[in-house]
């Protein structure tokens, strides 16, 4: 899976398991996802670290690695591909 892909993936699983009302492709790879970009809260990161292990078959190790993982789509996607090779 090239990286356009994998983002689009990671885009749509954000809005599928947090039901935003946005359109994925709208989401700008390097944004925020907590804070001042999407708003996302910490019910929503714990909702997306089940959607990531069930999705990507990766696990999100603890808070501090999920804090960085979890900071952008770019972010996101870096951590599912390092997991993965691994």
């Amino acid at each position: 899976m090239n990286d356009t892909e994998l983002k689009s993936r990671v885009k749509d699983l954000i809005v599928r398991r947090l039901k935003l009302d946005v359109d994925p492709q709208t989401i700008e790879d390097g944004a925020p996802l907590f804070g001042e970009g999407l708003g996302l809260d910490s019910i929503d990161a714990l909702e997306l670290v089940l959607g990531i292990e069930q999705e990507f078959g990766v696990k999100v190790a603890d808070e501090e690695v999920g804090v960085k993982a979890f900071s952008s789509v770019d972010s996101l996607a870096d951590f599912i591909r390092e997991k993965s090779a691994a």
